[in-house]
């Protein structure tokens, strides 16, 4: 519990999001000690809403329901083992279905952390398939571009930060790829263009941090597999 606090506290000292709202989050974490924090909304800055309505702190999130970001917005919130650091301009969706345990990614970045069992997550071009995992995505759905140029392909980043996954491109389904990471060892751009000769292509760790990852699994009880190693911080 000591080694917990000291992290917490760490964060809030380092103005992990900014100052404003920080404070409430990190007092709940600390109260709770080993313990997770209720489910619910526990942060939100700017335009946030659950099911087209204005959102609220302490409110559930679930099966059904979708979240939505605004410009310059930002929502944190826990549903059951699994913890999300939402980004702006961002539209998330769970499945109805709580046995499927499905999450969709409409539009742009969302960084989550899951507890033990298999998830599903669908993004404009993959189904991901995830085990024991924290992961980054951002979703570019493309469409047509400025005074009607031609349309943009939709396009996917994402960033095993650590567990096991399935990946199975829409474009081409023939070239999935089932690996493991301990600490962001192979972020992907996954791209809607059955052209290509590879529809999946390396790419570099972007927009998300380890303190993050921390935050988030400490808000659910758990640390991320990679705490206390040495190694290269993001």
């Amino acid at each position: 519990m000591q080694l917990r606090r000291r992290l917490l506290k760490a964060l809030a000292a380092a103005g992990l999001f900014g100052p404003a709202g920080i404070s409430g989050l990190i007092g709940n974490a600390l109260a709770k000690g080993n313990a997770p924090v209720a489910p619910g909304l526990h942060k939100l800055r700017g335009t946030v809403s659950v099911n087209g309505k204005p959102a609220r702190e302490g409110q559930l999130v679930g099966a059904g329901d979708t979240v939505t970001t605004g410009p310059g917005s930002e929502a944190i919130y826990v549903i059951g083992q699994d913890a999300f650091l939402q980004r702006e301009s961002s539209t998330v969706s769970f499945g109805a279905d709580v046995a499927q345990n499905l999450m969709r990614v409409l539009s742009g970045k969302i960084l989550s952390v899951f507890g033990k069992g298999a998830r599903t997550i669908q993004t404009t071009t993959a189904t991901i398939g995830i085990r024991g995992t924290g992961c980054y995505i951002e979703d570019e759905p493309g469409g047509v571009g400025a005074g009607g140029a031609a349309a943009t392909k939709a396009q996917t980043y994402f960033c095993l930060c650590y567990g096991s996954v399935d990946l199975v491109p829409k474009a081409i389904p023939d070239q999935r790829e089932s690996y493991s990471a301990t600490h962001h060892d192979k972020p992907m751009i996954i791209h809607d263009d059955a052209d290509m000769p590879k529809c999946m292509v390396p790419a570099g760790v972007i927009n998300h941090s380890d303190d993050e990852l921390k935050l988030l699994e400490a808000l659910v009880g758990r640390w991320p597999p990679f705490y206390g190693q040495g190694g290269p911080r993001y």
